[in-house]
């Protein structure tokens, strides 16, 4: 059932939303070459401070910036909840756009542009409900604490966790967290939608191999060749399928998509019964192993010359309780004569699907769409949350979106025309303030 919700708030969104991918804030993972954050910031500020809500922008290098505001509770006694959102996102190269990836253009009832889905599409849905709020007076139960943070694109280290390891008291008295990936929707049929809510997301581990060899001529016979024997650890790493491991929240997942569909899924072999949830079944069933994929290579200067060296970077992500098992079994893959060192290495997040919370969550979700049915799941990626959680808070993915059926939601995060639905938009207001008026 529709409510009418928050009216500016949802006549608004997208407009904030366009307005903020307009604002390049590409991360490349190295702050020289990087757009930084610090516009967005201030945009942010100046939203903001339009309808009187104070915030504070701090830097952790030139340009990394990130702003924590506070919207005061009816009850300051209480913990307070914290709200965040990461304002940098990942390249895009406009040639391979059908728009510009920073245009914000709307179009066929979409807003186009890179963050559209990751993340910028919370940021400004939470941006137009806190300024609707401010406009009519609405106060929530308890504190919640805003967070636009910089670099969670490259692991958090400017952003998320520098907040947390430098400017702690801004954020400490917050108990638990709400941010992506989740409370998106999939769709079983007409009158049955899945919202997968975020309670685990798996643990960071991007690594650089490197092998050394004998140099030498390359028209030589050489026994001894680094990049031979790099290409071997990778080729093993990127062809090996690790075994299945289902963590409780994935257990869940599992039962609610055997009962939804009518199925029986074999627990040994999920990925079969996954099918049936179109292309976010690459990640979910991500989320069923520990994995490790190649993603770079670098050796030599010449082409006549054998290279002392040759290096390789490695996406490594592992489940929650399985960090040894995962250092095991990278070790017996990469094999003998190949270093390794960690580039970011962080943990997994796990928490459970139950508490006053998660039933806000559930409620506000129903109470927007009387055929959801809200399930925990672990995401494949990483988030913020490993920072927050460090301070004891607990962390969840839920950005509520409802999408149509036929879109292909997974390929928009860090794809090719990234766009969101400006009705998911509205909707996604109206189940962010049911739920932030409740908790």
């Amino acid at each position: 059932m529709e409510s009418e919700g928050p009216v500016q708030a949802q006549a608004e969104v997208a407009e904030l939303l366009s307005d903020l991918i307009r604002i390049d804030t590409t991360n490349t993972g190295d702050t020289a070459t990087s757009a930084g954050e610090r516009v967005a910031a201030e945009w942010v500020a100046g939203k903001l401070d339009e309808v009187g809500i104070g915030s504070q922008i701090l830097e952790s290098e030139r340009g990394r910036a990130s702003l924590v505001a506070r919207i005061p509770g009816t009850d300051p006694s209480r913990p307070a909840l914290l709200v965040h959102g990461h304002l940098d996102v990942v390249p895009a190269d406009p040639a391979e756009w059908s728009v510009h990836p920073f245009s914000g253009g709307e179009r066929d009832g979409y807003v186009w542009g890179r963050g559209a889905v990751d993340m910028k599409d919370m940021d400004a849905m939470v941006l137009a409900l806190v300024r609707d709020w401010a406009r009519t007076g609405v106060q929530p139960p308890r504190d919640i604490v805003l967070a636009y943070v910089a670099d969670e694109e490259a692991g958090g280290a400017l952003g998320a966790r520098w907040l947390v390891d430098e400017h702690p008291d801004l954020v400490a008295d917050c108990s638990e967290a709400i941010s992506e990936v989740g409370g998106f929707s999939i769709t079983v049929r007409d009158d049955l939608r899945l919202y997968l809510v975020q309670t685990a997301e798996k643990g960071l581990a991007w690594m650089r191999l490197t092998a050394g060899g004998r140099p030498g001529h390359g028209s030589f016979v050489h026994d001894d060749n680094a990049v031979t024997r790099l290409c071997q650890a990778v080729a093993r790493l990127g062809s090996a399928r690790l075994p299945t491991v289902l963590t409780p929240p994935m257990r869940d997942f599992l039962a609610a998509v055997e009962d939804a569909y009518g199925v029986e899924i074999d627990p040994d072999q999920p990925e079969e019964a996954l099918a049936r949830l179109g292309s976010i079944s690459r990640m979910i069933g991500a989320a069923l192993r520990n994995t490790a994929n190649p993603t770079m290579l670098q050796a030599g200067y010449k082409t006549n010359v054998i290279p002392g060296t040759a290096s390789a970077t490695v996406d490594g992500r592992f489940l929650h309780g399985q960090e040894e098992e995962f250092e095991r079994q990278l070790a017996s893959l990469i094999g003998e004569g190949v270093q390794r060192e960690w580039i970011v290495h962080d943990q997994a997040v796990e928490t459970t699907f139950d508490g006053p919370l998660v039933d806000q969550m559930v409620a506000a979700l129903r109470s927007e769409d009387d055929g959801a049915r809200p399930v925990p799941f672990t995401m494949s990626g990483g988030t913020d949350a490993k920072s927050f959680q460090r301070l004891g808070m607990r962390c969840f993915g839920f950005s509520p979106l409802r999408l149509p059926a036929d879109l292909d939601f997974a390929s928009l995060f860090h794809g090719i025309d990234e766009r969101v639905p400006v009705e998911s938009l509205r909707f996604g207001v109206r189940v962010l303030d049911r739920f932030l008026r409740a908790v």
